[in-house]
């Protein structure tokens, strides 16, 4: 019987059927030893093939290949990786200004392993109504600098629903995984878009202006205008697996647009002669933010571990 994993409970996976039926479903132990380097070889998102027992339940017992996937590191072992959600249409990342502060070193990462997996992302700005006239000066260049990278950017307000409508638009008949740092909102505009959902969502930590998590586990959740959207856990390190360092260049799009015109091939665009990014850099054509997360990420890659960053 196929089915689409539409939750993730630890060990468990919600299998919703082709006809329907929604299945606790298990993985047959062999699973675990196909060399598979995540700790969740299943992931929402997951195509599947189960086989139902007389409990009521099943087993998956085959994966269908996956379209794209977007991983983070492991909250409990820093050499694994954590699938976040597969097949999916597009990602939309929950960012704030202040309230918490979103780091532009992350905002980079997350959209370098889209662009590797090669799934379009729309940047969300959330409480744009606790802002000073200065933060909304300041996202506002964040945004316009994202924009000219080739970023869709929305300011909105979940608290209060501005801006909700443009982005249930961008939403509609499309597999979304909406993600971000704890504390941005994502339970509140998730609550915005679909009022059933009821969930629960935190005050902000006042001693760290950071976010408390209050989603442990992925789910997706049936839009009323069709598609899907998959509810993520906070996210606080961002993972950049499977990235080789002569490739990280074309993850940022603005920085492979001049690394055509390089003097060298192998050029890695830090010190070399000729090398047309660092002119960009100079020009003001490449922001310092985005050229400083790209070294961030090839110093991670050159000595081979992963490095939290932010």
């Amino acid at each position: 019987m196929r089915g689409l994993v539409v939750k993730n409970t630890g060990s468990w996976y919600t299998v919703k059927t082709d006809d329907g039926q929604l299945i606790d479903s298990k993985i047959k132990g062999n699973f675990r030893l196909k060399g598979i380097r995540s700790t969740n070889p299943v992931a929402v998102g997951d195509c599947v093939e189960i086989i139902t027992n007389q409990e009521g339940t099943a087993f998956i017992t085959e994966i269908e290949d996956r379209r794209n996937y977007i991983i983070r590191k492991s909250s409990n072992l820093s050499k694994q990786s954590h699938i976040i959600a597969a097949n999916v249409n597009q990602a939309v990342l929950v960012v704030t200004i202040n309230y918490p502060e979103t780091s532009l070193t992350f905002i980079d990462r997350f959209l370098a392993s889209a662009e590797a997996y090669r799934i379009p992302v729309v940047l969300v700005f959330n409480k744009t109504d606790l802002l000073s006239d200065e933060e909304l000066h300041y996202q506002e260049m964040v945004m316009a600098m994202y924009d000219n990278v080739g970023y869709q950017c929305m300011a909105i307000s979940a608290a209060n629903g501005d801006g909700v409508d443009g982005l249930k638009a961008l939403l509609a008949g499309k597999i979304t995984v909406l993600s971000g740092n704890s504390g941005v909102g994502k339970s509140t505009l998730i609550n915005q878009i679909l009022p059933d959902a009821n969930l629960r969502t935190s005050e902000i930590s006042d001693a760290h202006n950071t976010g408390m998590h209050t989603t442990t586990f992925s789910e997706m959740l049936l839009l009323p205008e069709g598609g899907y959207l998959i509810d993520t856990p906070g996210i606080k390190g961002f993972g950049t697996f499977d990235i080789e360092p002569e490739e990280l260049t074309s993850y940022f799009k603005e920085i492979f647009h001049f690394s055509k015109d390089c003097r060298f091939n192998n050029c890695t665009h830090t010190k070399e002669p000729g090398c047309a990014v660092l002119k960009a850099l100079e020009d003001h054509y490449i922001s310092e933010s985005r050229y400083q997360s790209y070294l961030s990420m090839l110093e991670d890659k050159e000595e081979g571990k992963y490095r939290k960053g932010f």
